[in-house]
């Protein structure tokens, strides 16, 4: 009997035992820690810890504290600290002799990681600075960001101005300000312009909003140039674009010099990228079409003088695989 009595309050007890550590969960205010204590023989130690959704906070912060006080650059991860807790970047520690701390040399002191430096390096985001952009962008990468932003600016390239805009924005101003035809143009599709030789610059806008810059110049020697560059600050990256380029000679044109009337000269290029696009004649780009005299037709103008024009077949693509985020 007192076997089974004890057997019983045994088998009993974890039971009472689960219900004096019933946990009592810590409701706290969102983007703080929600914690779990057990009430029981430990006095209500902590077993488990949540985090809620994140939660981000605008502040304002001193710059320098964000910035290596050895090179003056952003801080960038891993970020170190001496004893005394004079900070360096990576960069600068492994230029130190023996990684030492130039302040507190005599003392050793040496550089260790600090770790709760790079987690406040690596989360400080701020707005790139390039109108129309409104990404956020981890503040030592800002730099590097803004080069390869699509909204990075482009100067005017007409002579005396100083505009500076967006690409998308510096075709509006050559358009309203400089009156330089915009033409519309479809990816893969192929458009046909009339060139007057006496227009030096249109502008073709693509469907995603691209810039291009179509240039007409002399060649010498009766030739005529032309050539496309698209306007975009990333200049240094590879090209984003393809473009075929190509003029018919007229029948008329055919007969008299005893050729034939599918005649053409065709260019098949990649497009080069400028924040000036039209700096330079179109005869300097690495790539362009030169177009004979005999490749001209007459054009009326308005106010009834003649005039040549370039009769241009153009088809731009984009190049795969494509990214916005390179775009």
């Amino acid at each position: 009997m007192l076997g089974a009595a004890i057997e019983g309050r045994s088998r009993a007890s974890p039971d009472k035992a689960d219900e004096r550590s019933k946990k009592a969960r810590l409701h706290l205010p969102e983007g703080h820690v929600s914690q779990e204590a057990a009430r029981g023989g430990d006095g209500g130690a902590i077993v488990e810890a949540a985090y809620s959704p994140r939660v981000e906070l605008a502040v304002r912060i001193d710059k320098h504290v964000l910035h290596c006080p050895l090179c003056t650059l952003p801080f960038k991860p891993p970020v170190f600290q001496c004893k005394a807790g004079h900070l360096a970047c990576g960069c600068c520690v492994a230029l130190l002799p023996f990684g030492q701390c130039k302040v507190c040399v005599d003392d050793g002191g040496f550089f260790a990681p600090c770790p709760a430096l790079d987690a406040v390096v690596s989360s400080t985001r701020i707005e790139c600075p390039n109108a129309g952009c409104q990404r956020y962008v981890t503040y030592h990468e800002v730099a590097e960001h803004k080069t390869a932003c699509p909204h990075a600016p482009c100067h005017c390239m007409e002579p005396g101005c100083v505009y500076v805009g967006a690409p998308q924005a510096l075709a509006g101003h050559l358009h309203t300000i400089h009156s330089v035809p915009v033409r519309a143009v479809q990816y893969r599709k192929i458009g046909q312009l009339q060139l007057p030789v006496s227009t030096p610059r249109v502008v073709l806008l693509g469907e995603d909003n691209h810039v291009f810059l179509l240039t007409v110049g002399a060649l010498g020697a009766g030739m005529t140039a032309v050539s496309v560059v698209c306007a975009r600050a990333r200049a240094a990256t590879r090209p984003r674009f393809v473009c075929k380029m190509w003029v018919n000679l007229e029948p008329s044109q055919a007969a008299a010099a005893n050729c034939s009337k599918e005649d053409m000269l065709l260019v098949d290029m990649h497009i080069r990228s400028s924040s000036s696009p039209g700096t330079v004649a179109a005869a300097d780009e690495p790539m362009f079409l030169p177009v004979p005299r005999m490749y001209l037709v007459p054009a009326a103008t308005g106010d009834g003088a003649a005039s040549m024009e370039v009769r241009l077949h153009i088809r731009i693509d984009k190049m795969s695989p494509w990214s916005d985020a390179l775009a």
